[in-house]
This record gives C-alpha cells, sequence and structure tokens, in this order.
C-alpha cells in the first residue's frame, strides 16, 4: 500500500482548524493574556493555529462581551470586564488561597517547607503550609497553630511593621518575660529594635535558629489587601544543615520574583 497522500488531501488538512466551538474563543482568550502590551490579528491566528477568519470572529465574540478590547493601534488586548471580573474573584478569595501556588512554587523550587502566616497580638497564626512530598522538615506549625512573633522570621517582619520605634516595642512586651526558645532569640526591646530596623531597611527576615534549634527561616511580607501594609508574611523554612541561611540569602532575588 502506498504511503503518500494526496496534494488535495493535504490542503483539506491544513485548512481544518485545530480549535473548534468554545475552544476556539477559550483559547484565543488565554493567549490574550500572555500579550498584555497587545496582539494583532495575524499574529493571534498563528499563535493558535487557526485561521484569520475564525480568530477574528472569536475575538470579535470576546470584544461584544468586554473580555477583549482593540487598542489605539489596533491589537487586541484583555478587556475591562474580564480584568473586573478577575479582580473581584481573585479579592474574594480567603487570602491563605491566594497565596498557596506561591508557596508550592517555592517549596517545588527549594524542596524545603514553606508558610504563610498572620500576626494576632502576640503570636503568628499559620494560614497555610506547604511540606515537599519527601523529607519534610517537622516543624512546631501546623495550620491554625500558634508560634511566639518574636522569634519567628513571619512574626518578627509583621512586628516590624506594627512596631515602629523602640518604646512601641516597649509597650508591646509591657509586663511580660518573652519566651527564649533557643540561645539565639532575641528577647529585649532593645535587641528586638535594632532587628526591627535592619527588616524595614532590607525588606525582609531571618530566623537563625531562634525558634527551633536547627532551623533557619527566610520571610517576606505578603501585600494583599493593601501595597503599604502587609496582610501576612511568606516564608520559607530549612533544615540548617541541608539548606544554610546563607544559600536562601544567596537565593534572595529569585525568592522576591516568586512572591511578587
Amino acid at each position: 500500500m502506498s504511503n503518500s497522500t494526496s496534494p488535495s488531501a493535504n490542503a483539506v488538512v491544513a485548512a481544518e482548524p485545530r480549535l473548534v466551538g468554545s475552544d476556539r474563543v477559550l483559547g484565543v482568550l488565554s493567549e490574550l493574556s500572555r500579550h498584555p502590551d497587545g496582539i494583532g490579528l495575524d499574529e493571534m491566528a498563528r499563535a493558535v493555529d487557526s485561521a484569520k477568519p475564525t480568530v477574528h470572529r472569536a475575538l470579535a465574540s470576546l470584544v461584544k462581551a468586554g473580555f477583549a478590547a482593540k487598542d489605539g493601534h489596533g491589537r487586541y488586548v484583555l478587556g475591562d470586564e474580564f480584568l473586573r471580573m478577575a479582580f473581584a474573584h481573585h479579592e474574594a478569595r480567603p487570602d491563605h488561597m491566594r497565596v498557596h501556588p506561591i508557596l508550592e512554587r517555592l517549596c517545588e523550587r527549594f524542596g524545603e517547607t514553606a508558610h504563610y502566616a498572620v500576626l494576632d497580638d502576640h503570636s503568628v497564626v499559620y494560614r497555610s503550609k506547604v511540606d515537599p512530598p519527601a523529607g519534610a522538615v517537622k516543624l512546631t506549625s501546623t495550620v491554625g497553630g500558634r508560634n511566639p512573633a518574636h522569634c519567628t522570621a513571619v512574626g518578627k517582619l509583621l512586628l516590624s511593621y506594627l512596631l515602629p520605634d523602640q518604646d512601641a516595642i516597649t509597650a508591646w512586651i509591657g509586663d511580660r518575660v518573652l519566651e527564649r526558645p533557643t540561645e539565639h532569640t532575641l528577647t529585649t526591646a532593645r535587641g528586638l529594635h535594632l532587628e526591627f530596623e535592619k527588616i524595614r531597611e532590607r525588606g525582609y527576615s531571618v530566623d537563625d535558629r531562634e525558634n527551633e534549634p536547627g532551623i533557619n527561616c527566610l520571610a517576606m511580607p505578603a501585600f494583599l489587601m493593601s501595597p503599604t501594609h502587609p496582610s501576612g508574611a511568606i516564608s520559607i523554612s530549612a533544615l540548617a544543615y541541608r539548606t544554610p541561611l546563607k544559600e536562601l540569602l544567596d537565593d534572595l532575588p529569585e525568592i522576591r520574583a516568586i512572591v511578587g
């Protein structure tokens, strides 16, 4: 039997669009999201491997629904209605669900536990946690669990925004004696004040075996509700011998990029 195919058959196959029906519209919408500066009709047709008239009809449907729009240069961008719906949905989701993909990326990249925590008076409360599939560090943290704020990276970071000077820290401590889980834990207003100043200056916080022996941590702020005040903090916690603090600090630009 011959393996050759007639030119006319090839022409029919080549003319058939890869995307049909609702899949076509969704494919065009998905491609639009990859082009914040806009994309032309020809470029879109090539990207979704479909004929121009087919793509044009899909774009017309999206424009009619407000999910796409044309800019001043005749290029297509995501429409205001789509963005409004996306942002409204995003803002309505609980904060721990919104940061969960970030925790997953950090966990996958470093092979260590990632947390999201919020401040509650003198403690931090863990809202979300992602452990690596193998070799997870057994920390005291559990979702819904608490740790002292003054000796955790997430807690110190959030306190640095809340307590701007030593007087505020002294008032926050009150007549309590701060816990000292390890020899590295800071327990004085003066020591915490100097630490908070460093955190505000560099934009991140560390826990260098201050909450648990042999465990270090790096935390970054999560600005979910306000561009100036964090709703919580995201952290990577690791065995110091396996992932030294210096290694996390060396990867700080990548961590910042993931956290956003």
